[in-house]
């Protein structure tokens, strides 16, 4: 069973370019590594599981922004300072 920072560190290893986008990696994750790293919410909804989320924000933190729009993580950009995760 992998522990949810090597889900974390597995995550990372999927940014095609710059952006990562939700969608896309929680199937994959599924697909990986099954019940240890997603869940279906109470939507329904397959979801990646919070614990490998936490760990996947400590491994990138100050490196990677949320974009709500995007619904996905980026790559911070070299002109921008990391002023927190979420970007509009």
């Amino acid at each position: 069973m992998p522990k949810h920072e090597e889900i974390a560190s597995w995550m990372i290893s999927q940014f095609k370019g710059n952006y990562l986008y939700q969608e896309d990696i929680v199937w994959a994750l599924n697909k990986q590594f099954g019940d240890d790293a997603t869940y279906n919410n109470d939507n329904g909804n397959l979801a990646i599981d919070k614990k490998v989320l936490k760990e996947f924000r400590k491994l990138t933190e100050g490196k990677v922004v949320w974009e709500r729009g995007e619904k996905g993580w980026r790559k911070l950009r070299s002109n921008e300072s990391y002023t927190g995760r979420q970007q509009e």
